[in-house]
């Protein structure tokens, strides 16, 4: 559905599996449609998805956050319903345009919520725009203030053979391909290694994220956006090019397994996800027992309990 820039539309029919309370719209940012799940009232709470999914890898934490939140849950570029179109995927214009949709949405302040790549591009908002975003919670990512420690590096180097379907999205021309061709047989193993929890996604949940990755310009921004996020802008966390901004978010982690689990502190935190002291003034870290990669499928009650506890804090 095209709207004037600027204007919010909402979808003739809807193409959304539905889930109670929530409403589907298009925000039309400039040379950006977005689509948005939306549900709940009260102060706003941004969902920032990981890959390769949509808006629906909250549907199980979705509806209970509604419950105390005004949810919204928008779809990156290139992902899910919003347009997928060949260039702007980058950090910084990822960064502008989450800042676009939320000015579009008349929000000043946020609670921000991210996954995976959503969780990377929910650290760059608070770096770069720490006015918009009142507390930051994030599920499964690395924070932008890589540890330096040798020792650590080459024990994850020598694991990081368990991440190839990872490595092979960003392969160019092939990861396209791999992404929306055949069986997708890629996004499916990147999904199923990441969980423990023994066939945590149905037949019609896969089919809800693959179906939209066949569109080969879809597949295309697909992998452009995890290129950004997962890639680009993590080497730039490895050359420390955050060190120098200081995260003053208010700031809570949730991890599950983790690729390198050694050297942990007295909190039980492994080195892997630590190294950020220096450089944040209010962050802790909670370990989610039972849990993989994909935390609000795996374990979605103790996800709300976290995220309800931590906000209520304000």
């Amino acid at each position: 559905m095209e709207t004037p820039e600027g204007d919010i539309g909402t979808p003739g029919s809807s193409p959304f599996p539905p889930l109670d309370g929530v409403r589907h719209r298009f925000v039309q940012l400039p040379g950006l449609q977005v689509h948005v799940a939306e549900a709940g009232t009260g102060e706003p709470l941004v969902l920032l998805h990981g890959f390769p999914q949509h808006w629906w890898g909250w549907h199980k934490i979705l509806p209970a956050l509604a419950e105390h939140f005004r949810v919204i849950v928008p779809d990156l570029r290139g992902a899910g319903w919003t347009d997928a179109p060949p260039l702007g995927y980058t950090e910084e214009q990822l960064v502008a345009d989450t800042v676009e949709l939320l000015d579009a949405l008349d929000l000043d302040r946020v609670h921000l919520v991210g996954f995976d790549i959503g969780g990377i591009l929910g650290f760059r908002l608070c770096l770069a725009h720490p006015e918009r975003v009142r507390r930051f919670v994030f599920l499964a990512a690395p924070h932008p203030y890589t540890p330096r420690s040798l020792r650590v590096l080459v024990r994850v180097l020598l694991k990081a053979w368990r991440l190839w379907p990872r490595f092979a999205t960003t392969l160019p021309l092939v990861g396209p391909r791999l992404v929306g061709r055949g069986r997708q047989w890629l996004p499916r193993r990147m999904m199923m290694d990441g969980a423990t929890v023994p066939d945590l996604w149905s037949p019609e949940d896969f089919e809800l994220y693959l179906s939209r990755l066949r569109d080969p310009s879809r597949a295309r921004a697909a992998v452009a956006l995890y290129q950004a996020l997962a890639v680009r802008a993590n080497n730039r966390a490895a050359a420390g090019a955050y060190r120098g901004t200081r995260l003053v978010t208010p700031t809570l982690g949730l991890y599950g397994a983790v690729l390198d689990d050694s050297d942990r502190d007295t909190a039980g935190h492994p080195a892997l996800i630590r190294g950020y002291e220096p450089y944040a003034d209010d962050f802790t870290l909670m370990h989610v027992p039972g849990s993989g990669y994909y935390l609000a499928e795996e374990q979605p009650e103790a996800v709300i309990r976290h995220v309800l506890g931590f906000l209520a804090a304000t």
